[in-house]
């Protein structure tokens, strides 16, 4: 890539520290490149506001804002969710709203004609594969740039000299300079006190938490929730007829007031090294959960144990920024066959911090009271016999052969 050649670029644009220090970095060192910034909607709430303001003063010709809430959750959450992908515990909050945003990235910039599309993700994360995979799937020739690999700035606090030196005004302050990553999922925490693991999370701190409280803070009365199910996909939350994208959003009202969903953890980046972050996930767990107490009962045994194995896989994808691969949709294939028969309720009891069963009904459910009761059933004990002396004839002749006799 020329720089000569870069005449005017799409750059992936929030108003954090990373990316409002980008715009004036091009000006100065792409040849006073003309720069689109592309925010991608995806449930990041109050910190869309002014955008487009701060866009236009620190040197953007122009601010588009995606919305694009409804795609993230109908075709990358809930494809995520009903496959059950957790990676190291993490819900992959960030992981699946990049591809979701480099789609619309890439859509804007080939309607702009942009030479060259920029991120603001560093070296060291997960967000530039993430986001590079996809701009490759969608347009394969499109030059990157991240600055992130190319200039002279070292750390968070450089890169805040920097904007003051600038003028490009900025939310945080040095005291407060986390790195997070925020939408209608959940909230990451990275950086500052998190980065000595023997720190404690400062859970109770006014303003640390912003999806919800601490379980020390929860009520002391728990919630009762009922959540409703089609072919694993969430269709009702509390008797009431809502979109899956509403049913997460009232989820995070109710987990994060009862300290639903947070997560502190070492994860293993893609990158090689190891990583502290907390997450706030208050819907995405309880959803997880609801989901899972429901396939209990509806899934059998062969089903529900390959589908686990298989999930590992998925989540190690979705985290690895391979969405748009033959493989993932290979996978969701397989998940969607899964979930034909995953349809019924699921009540959950929310007390600080814990998501309690409180009972599963479903049309599908392959449990059986009358098999199953310790009461008088039709089931016939003797049968035990005859199936043990078969399972377990291998065992027995392998002992034989041993001279166990």
């Amino acid at each position: 890539m020329n720089k000569q050649d870069i005449k005017k670029v799409v750059l992936a644009y929030s108003g954090g520290l990373d990316t409002s220090i980008i715009i004036p970095w091009l000006k100065e060192n792409y040849n006073n490149c003309e720069v689109i910034a592309v925010a991608g909607n995806v449930g990041q709430a109050d910190e869309l506001e002014g955008l487009e303001e701060k866009a236009l003063a620190t040197g953007a010709s122009k601010l588009y804002v995606l919305d694009l809430t409804e795609e993230y959750v109908n075709d990358y959450i809930i494809p995520t969710m009903k496959a059950g992908a957790v990676y190291e515990e993490y819900l992959l909050g960030t992981s699946h709203a990049r591809p979701c945003i480099a789609k619309g990235l890439v859509e804007v910039a080939l309607k702009e004609g942009a030479d060259a599309i920029v991120h603001g993700c560093t070296g060291k994360g997960n967000d530039q594969v993430r986001f590079e995979l996809a701009i490759r799937h969608f347009a394969p020739n499109m030059p990157i740039i991240a600055p992130w690999r190319e200039w002279s700035l070292k750390s968070r606090e450089e890169e805040i000299d920097y904007a003051e030196a600038h003028n490009v005004p900025l939310r945080i302050n040095r005291e407060t300079n986390y790195s997070k990553d925020k939408n209608l999922w959940h909230l990451s925490h990275e950086g500052l006190d998190l980065e000595d693991t023997g720190n404690e999370p400062q859970y109770e701190k006014p303003g640390f938490l912003e999806m919800g409280v601490s379980p020390l803070q929860a009520p002391d009365k728990p919630t009762y929730i009922t959540l409703d199910f089609e072919q694993g996909v969430p269709v009702a939350l509390n008797g009431e007829k809502l979109s899956a994208k509403d049913i997460i959003l009232k989820l995070n009202e109710l987990g994060g007031a009862n300290g639903i969903g947070l997560l502190d953890i070492v994860e293993n980046r893609l990158v090689g090294m190891k990583c502290r972050g907390v997450y706030e996930t208050p819907g995405g767990a309880i959803l997880y959960k609801a989901h899972s107490v429901l396939e209990s009962v509806c899934l059998d045994k062969m089903t529900a144990h390959e589908k686990q194995r298989l999930s590992i896989t998925f989540a190690e994808l979705v985290y690895n920024g391979q969405w748009f691969t033959p493989l993932r949709e290979a996978l969701s294939a397989f998940v969607d066959k899964t979930q034909e028969r995953v349809t019924g309720k699921v009540r959950l009891k929310l007390y600080k911090g814990n998501m309690i069963n409180a009972g599963v009904w479903s049309p599908y459910s392959l449990y059986s009271e009358k098999i199953a009761t310790f009461g008088e059933s039709d089931y016939d004990q003797k049968d035990a016999q005859g199936f043990i002396n078969l399972f377990g004839l291998p065992i027995k002749v392998q002992a034989l052969v041993d001279g166990k006799e």
